[in-house]
């Protein structure tokens, strides 16, 4: 059965969210202590960013959001088109021009079982958030790293909302006040708790191939088909180990919502010189040009 949605009515409001069909606000949405987003982490998610009042590479979360549905046996129950048609009404009506749409879908609700139960619809929720404007900081100033063992599941490439490791991780990189926590499965690295990692070394762009254990950000895609090679650029899939990684003459991380992240220093040791490299400042000018000049 076809669902519709309700229309706005309502002020530009920060805190305007969509659950299930209808527009409200975050303080009135109610969710279920049986939804098994709540108890089992049994979802996706996706966050969109929003540039200048309009969604950046939407299309791109999109095709990664129903991936994620379909790797999770998750049904998808809300068409493409109509997510695109949310996020732009959520932005428009929230009035926040520099932020990011965070959407979730659930398995839905139901007595708790560990088998997925029948005849349950998935819930959807949706809300805008503003800026943080600490990461743009960071961008311009450089982060420091620590690292860490990974200890997640075997299919970090979807999208769910099992991210107990990644808040551990992230946890102990705030407690030693750092910005990101660069995660190694043995002495291969994979990725930041939030974050893909890429290295320059001999003016060659370094970063690990996409597979089941690492996340495929966005960010990442746009760097290496896009940004990258506009700038003449080359880059490399490749794994990378503690000590190529200590060769790097520059790092940085990327995010949907931090952009690009140079990092200066990981645990004790100085990347290259300790400042911004000049690859990673042509990266970040290419790509602020390119949200500038916006990508469906």
């Amino acid at each position: 059965m076809e669902q519709t949605v309700a229309p706005v009515e309502m002020k530009k409001r920060k805190d305007i969210a969509f659950y299930n069909y209808e527009y409200t606000t975050l303080d009135k949405v109610t969710i279920s202590p049986l939804d098994r987003g709540y108890y089992f982490g049994d979802g996706v998610y996706e966050v969109t960013k929003v540039h200048n009042g309009k969604c950046f590479a939407l299309s791109y979360h999109l095709d990664r959001l129903y991936r994620s549905l379909r790797l999770m046996k998750i049904p998808a129950t809300i068409a493409p088109d109509e997510l695109t048609e949310l996020h732009d009404v959520l932005v428009e009506e929230s009035g926040i021009q520099n932020g990011s749409v965070y959407l979730q879908i659930t398995r839905g609700t139901a007595p708790r079982v560990h088998a997925f139960p029948e005849g349950i619809t998935p819930n959807i929720l949706m809300y805008v958030n503003e800026d943080n404007p600490h990461k743009a900081e960071l961008a311009k100033n450089g982060a420091h790293v620590i690292t860490i063992d990974d200890i997640r599941w075997q299919h970090c490439d979807v999208k769910s909302l099992n991210l107990i490791p990644n808040v551990l991780g992230a946890e102990k990189a705030r407690q030693k006040k750092c910005a990101e926590a660069f995660q190694f499965r043995g002495d291969e690295l994979m990725e930041g708790t939030s974050s893909n990692v890429f290295m320059v070394r001999d003016g060659i762009l370094w970063t690990r191939p996409a597979d089941d254990l690492i996340l495929k950000g966005i960010t990442r895609q746009l760097i290496i088909t896009k940004v990258a090679p506009s700038c003449g650029i080359t880059v490399i899939e490749r794994k990378i180990d503690r000590e190529y990684l200590a060769k790097a003459e520059e790092v940085f991380y990327t995010s949907t919502t931090a952009g690009i992240i140079p990092v200066l220093k990981i645990d004790k040791e100085t990347v290259g010189d300790g400042t911004i490299g000049p690859v990673t400042k042509a990266l970040q000018e290419r790509y602020a040009g390119l949200m500038a000049e916006g990508l469906p």
